[in-house]
């Protein structure tokens, strides 16, 4: 699979940050454009050689990494470093620069080292710390314990003076002559004739200085505790804060990237300025750790970084959304398709190691696996890709096998796992008098299920009960598109049988989802005696009545019966479910959440996709923007291209493919905690139940989560112990692809 282009789109995607947009009544092109992914490269397990100081590039494209443990070299080819330091020698290294011919200067805790062919040497005429070093035109530059040291055709000068503060940190060529000395005590311009010291409060953010770079305009950006500080001509033209855009104020290295942009490295990540707008790198998704101190740029562009925990470089190729999708279902396959053809998320016996992966199950296998059919429904019928169809019918065939498993007319189980497995989510467990009572006080509408787990008739799986609302709306969403995208005339009477038997089972039950017990599962629940009687249901009244009259449509566009109509228009006319629909998406803070986002997400297209009726189409468009009215501020391309499909307009297009691009290839479930960042506040809406941002991040600065998740929750991510699917990008992807919304370029 090519998912790489040529040299030249890729600088000029790189470069220029262009994607092409079409009109967008057609929709948008896919064109190349930059994904960026990390690699970790840590160096050691002995004590210090994690502990990386500073990082170089040398001309060979060799990376060296000085740590408290000594310097290192990366060979980039075989991945492999290799120390360089004596063992009499080793100890911390703290600056590492490149000279024009290539020659490595390495400022080390004894002194100063040079590369040589194949090592390197130490200057023996120099004795003392070199936490700093500088190529200028024709010298290198060290600052140390005697002051300024200057390297020129192999001689060493110095230069002391006694009213410099010693606490160096970083030196640099000056663009009008002499050098820029940041320190802990305030920055110097040292010039031959004599020094100007810049400390006070109007000069400076602060005096604890770490790092000086030049911006491509050629303005002086100087990091320290308080943030940047910038000079231009001499002048203080500017700074930048957490109130700015800054995670952290804590800035410890600054760095110009190839294409210009500016990179602050701070002990909450990396951020990186545009000239118009900041972004963050941060996170193990992104880097060894968040404590960044020193970052070096290759020819490739590659950006490799200096942290307290190894060596992370962020690297950068051109992708197309199409290379993308190919990506994800590549690893969706590899990885999260488990017998007998669910889909969901892995575990990872070592967190972030994808080769230590096993299966797992989930309370909402059914829905996930619900949703992976939708999303081959929609692959096939945009591509007549025959592997979708496959893939589609494996899906559905799993899907019918939970509810056939249960030996019912119509329950479905909410997963299913081999009976060998001696490992699985909730337990079958004994629940005390006790306990019942706490959990009943804590939820009155709580069900004591002790017996969560059966085994089939023929002894080879275990079953789960007590199965979800979530879960029948799930299945119910894959199997419209199924029918209507993918499955022939034999297939559709499959299909149709399938859903009928489900919805008689609820249908006779009273519009509940009657357990092993003859009792409604704990939330499967849809009987007006419920909904509008019952003030313990009353968050679940819009949501369930819309799920319950899409089933119902949904039974009669794949029968035709009429039997589901006239319970559909009973329940609408006769039990005022119109009414519970109008406004079903409720904004309430205290009852809000983002599961029934997504599951009047899957509730909605059935009902405007084959109502025909004015007035209930009219009914359901109202309901469907009361809803997309709360969700249009998440950007979600899944909520953005329902809407879309629901009522043939156009979502906001630009913004969902924003995500679709942004959206890292990393699908590993890395903690993502955003609560540490300064740049942001922490609130407690749109819902209550969470901790929250209090603005939409990028998707690259979030965790990976599935549309069923806050957006805006402060902590996502579970220590990189679980891998997802990538279903949540490739759904909406495909549909997009399927309506237009994204278009393959010629």
């Amino acid at each position: 699979m090519n998912r790489l282009l040529t040299a030249s789109i890729f600088l000029l995607a790189w470069l220029l940050n262009i994607s092409t947009a079409a009109n967008p009544v057609t929709g948008i092109t896919d064109s190349p454009f930059v994904q960026e992914y990390h690699e970790a490269y840590p160096i050691g397990q002995e004590a210090g050689q994690n502990d990386v100081r500073a990082i170089a590039v040398d001309s060979n494209d060799n990376i060296w990494a000085g740590t408290k443990a000594g310097v290192f070299r990366l060979d980039t080819d075989t991945k492999k470093w290799t120390e360089l330091m004596s063992k009499t020698d080793t100890g911390p290294v703290y600056d590492i620069v490149v000279d024009g011919t290539g020659t490595v200067w390495i400022g080390a805790w004894n002194g100063i080292y040079k590369s040589t062919s194949n090592s390197i040497k130490r200057l023996n005429d120099i004795n003392c710390p070199i936490p700093a070093l500088c190529v200028t035109e024709n010298e290198v530059i060290g600052l140390g314990g005697v002051g300024i040291l200057r390297f020129a055709n192999d001689t060493c000068t110095s230069y002391t003076k006694k009213l410099y503060s010693r606490h160096f940190r970083a030196v640099l060529a000056a663009k009008n002559g002499g050098l820029w000395i940041a320190t802990g005590m305030g920055l110097y311009h040292h010039t031959d004739t004599g020094h100007k010291l810049y400390q006070t409060e109007s000069e400076l953010l602060g005096p604890d200085l770490y790092d000086i770079a030049y911006a491509k305009d050629g303005s002086l950006w100087i990091g320290g505790l308080g943030g940047i500080t910038i000079y231009k001509d001499d002048k203080r033209v500017r700074n930048f804060t957490p109130a700015d855009g800054l995670p952290g104020i804590l800035v410890q290295c600054v760095a110009q990237g190839p294409n210009g942009d500016m990179w602050v490295g701070t002990n909450q990540g990396i951020a990186r300025y545009d000239g118009k707008n900041w972004s963050i790198r941060h996170s193990r998704r992104w880097l060894l750790s968040d404590d960044v101190r020193d970052i070096a740029f290759d020819p490739q562009g590659t950006a490799w970084i200096a942290t307290d925990k190894g060596v992370s470089a962020i690297k950068r190729k051109a992708m197309t959304l199409a290379d993308k999708a190919d990506y994800f279902i590549d690893i969706c396959l590899a990885r999260h398709v488990r017998e007998p053809g669910l889909v969901e998320k892995c575990l990872l016996s070592t967190p972030g190691d994808v080769n230590t992966w096993q299966p797992r199950d989930d309370d909402n296998d059914g829905q996930y696996t619900s949703m992976y059919l939708a999303m081959e429904s929609f692959r096939y019928a945009a591509t007549k890709d025959p592997r979708a169809k496959t893939n589609a019918k494996k899906a559905f065939e799993a899907l019918r096998f939970l509810q056939t498993v249960t030996e019912t007319h119509g329950f479905v189980a909410r997963t299913v796992i081999p009976s060998s497995w001696t490992k699985m989510a909730d337990p079958n467990r004994k629940i005390s008098d006790r306990q019942w009572a706490e959990m009943v006080v804590e939820n009155p509408r709580e069900k004591r299920v002790e017996i969560r787990w059966r085994p089939s008739g023929d002894g080879k799986w275990l079953w789960k009960g007590d199965t979800s609302s979530d879960e029948i709306t799930g299945h119910m969403f894959g199997y419209l598109f199924y029918y209507d995208l993918v499955a022939d005339e034999a297939e559709k009477q499959h299909v149709s049988r399938h859903i009928q038997n489900i919805m008689d089972y609820i249908i006779d039950g009273g519009y509940v989802l009657k357990g092993m017990d003859g009792t409604h599962t704990k939330w499967g629940v849809w009987p007006p005696e419920k909904l509008n009687n019952d003030p313990d249901w009353a968050p679940e009244r819009g949501i369930n009545s819309v799920e319950i009259l899409s089933y119902l449509k949904l039974a009669y566009h794949v029968s035709g019966k009429a039997r589901y109509q006239n319970e559909y228009l009973k329940l609408l006319n006769k039990y005022g479910y119109d009414a519970n629909v109008r406004h079903a998406k409720t904004t309430n803070p205290t009852w809000r959440t983002h599961i029934d986002d997504e599951l009047l997400a899957l509730a909605y297209p059935c009902l405007l996709m084959h109502e025909d009726d004015p007035k209930l189409r009219n009914l359901y468009r109202e309901s469907l923007d009361h809803w997309y009215a709360a969700v249009k501020a998440d950007c979600s391309p899944f909520s953005e291209f329902i809407y879309g499909a629901c009522c043939s307009q156009m979502p906001q297009l630009e913004a969902s493919i924003d995500y679709l691009q942004d959206s890292s290839l990393d699908l590993v479930r890395w903690t993502v905690d955003n609560s540490r960042r300064e740049d942001i506040k922490i609130v407690r809406i749109p819902e209550w139940e969470h901790l929250q941002t209090n603005r939409l991040l990028p998707p690259s600065e979030r965790g990976v989560i599935r549309w069923d998740e806050n957006p805006r929750r402060v902590m996502q991510g579970d220590g990189g112990h679980t891998e997802s699917d990538g279903v949540w990008w490739l759904l909406p992807y495909w549909m997009g692809r399927y309506y237009g919304y994204i278009r393959q370029a010629q």
